[in-house]
């Protein structure tokens, strides 16, 4: 069914939104503004987490927690989250996502100690989960399918400056107010975006989107990377330990996971849109080039705090050219996959990545910024541009529209489990466990040797690219029978 007007002054467009049309400006906003207060969530805490810690005395693993514990819910139930939207109605969902995630945000700044944070932050992830799938899917299943690349490079884009905005603002918050500012900024952002998704939004589902919800899946995927967190977080050091019984239970689930969404009439997770080629190699691009990414967002503010003593918003402050080239580069970046096709952006980013990464471990106590961490972090924002666009379209292109919400909760998913995984790993790897995350010479040579790892597995994704991704995916899914959309009074 054709998308009408909404009775502000714009005809009815029987071929979806125009990017520049008024009421394609603003479902984009709305979308930007939703996901953006999720994806600033992701970062925003991370320049915060020494200020948390000292002021509700916590530990390293509890500061573990407190990041991954959000990642946890916000990855496992994602799927379901994409899933409901595409059955219920997507903007349906997406805003009573964000009446969740804007109400635990202020559970959140409430909290007056670290276990009970941590519980808020897992309340939040949840509604995270319902939020960000619905943000994109309703730019997919809204726009003509002739803006909808530049679309999705503007969300993607815009976006993006969230996830790297969130170290500055969350500089600023620590300094000029308190930590808990750093949720509260949530607040009056979720009321806008629900007043004005209500008023602006186009309802869209998928009419073949019925059953039973599947719940069970949901519970496994839940279990599954619950144990395989703590695992990885509480079992560095111990050979035989409650970790090593979460890590089997983890496993075991992630297994019985993979069974039941088999054998499910009505998985959250349709294993056959793994049948497509150009699906699958999105997804593991996705995933091994954002494991590389949440390494650099977990450690780069810690270690400028820690080791190279800048206060709060320093810190922050020194990936604001992430957030320049975002907001500039993105939407472009989007548009040129669109015409020469997402192969070499999907390639030669994840290169520029890993050099930005490579970079960062030349900057040393005493060093200029300038000289040392200005050079690494555009170095690093250019490849972020080539990335998040591209990928994002060619995951969307590979599966059918009236399937878009349970795609982008399947990238968002992938993309989430690889932060929470680099979050969980890298300290021990890279010699931080314990309380050395806080010392910091330890933090000094720990840094270095966590960004060459990514700068490894970020070139990787590069070449995984390279040999799997295909120029023509876009270009087929504009043409592709039965891409329809449907509208839901």
């Amino acid at each position: 069914m054709s998308l009408g007007g909404d009775g502000q002054g714009d005809p009815p467009e029987p071929r979806g939104l125009a990017f520049r049309s008024r009421r394609g400006r603003w479902v984009l906003a709305v979308a930007v503004i939703g996901s953006g207060i999720v994806f600033l969530d992701g970062t925003v805490v991370n320049v915060a987490l020494p200020s948390i810690g000292r002021d509700l005395g916590a530990s390293t693993a509890w500061l573990q927690w407190i990041l991954t514990g959000y990642l946890l819910t916000l990855a496992s139930l994602i799927l379901l989250g994409g899933a409901l939207g595409d059955r219920y109605g997507r903007r349906r969902v997406f805003v009573a996502g964000t009446v969740v995630f804007t109400a635990c945000s202020l559970l959140c700044a409430c909290a007056p100690n670290a276990p009970l944070l941590v519980v808020a932050r897992l309340a939040q992830g949840v509604g995270g989960a319902l939020l960000t799938p619905g943000s994109l899917s309703m730019i997919e299943s809204s726009f003509a399918e002739d803006d909808r690349a530049t679309a999705i490079g503007a969300w993607s884009g815009l976006a993006g400056v969230s996830t790297a905005l969130g170290p500055l603002l969350g500089g600023y918050l620590v300094g000029a107010v308190s930590w808990r500012a750093i949720f509260l900024i949530n607040l009056p952002l979720g009321a806008f975006v629900v007043v004005t998704a209500r008023r602006h939004v186009p309802e869209t589902s998928d009419d073949s989107a019925t059953g039973r919800l599947d719940v069970r899946g949901a519970v496994l995927a839940a279990v599954g990377l619950g144990g395989a967190t703590f695992a990885l977080i509480e079992g560095p050091g111990h050979a035989l330990s409650p970790a090593s019984a979460a890590g089997v239970l983890g496993v075991a689930a992630f297994v019985a996971f993979l069974v039941a969404e088999h054998r499910s009439a009505n998985p959250m997770m349709p294993l056959g849109m793994f049948a497509s080629s150009q699906f699958r190699a999105a997804n593991l691009v996705t995933f091994v080039v954002y494991g590389s990414l949440g390494g650099v967002f977990f450690l780069l503010v810690a270690y400028l705090q820690i080791s190279l003593h800048y206060s709060p918003i320093e810190s922050g402050a020194a990936s604001l050219p992430v957030t320049v080239l975002m907001l500039v580069l993105s939407a472009r970046s989007g548009a040129l996959a669109q015409r020469i096709g997402p192969r070499l952006p999907l390639s030669l980013g994840p290169l520029v990545i890993a050099a930005g990464m490579l970079l960062m471990t030349r900057i040393r106590p005493g060093g200029s910024y300038p000289s040392s961490v200005l050079p690494a972090v555009v170095t690093f924002g250019l490849g972020l541009t080539l990335v998040v666009a591209p990928v994002t379209a060619t995951v969307l292109a590979a599966a059918d529209e009236r399937h878009s919400g349970i795609a982008s909760g399947i990238n968002n998913a992938v993309s989430r489990v690889a932060g929470l995984l680099a979050v969980a790993v890298l300290p021990a790897v890279a010699g931080l466990s314990g309380h050395r995350f806080y010392v910091p010479a330890a933090m000094d040579h720990g840094f270095r040797v966590a960004m060459q790892l990514c700068a490894a597995v970020a070139a990787a994704g590069g070449v995984l690219a390279w040999v799997t991704i295909k120029n023509d995916v876009l270009e087929k899914a504009a043409t592709r029978p039965g891409r329809h959309r449907r509208e839901v009074p």
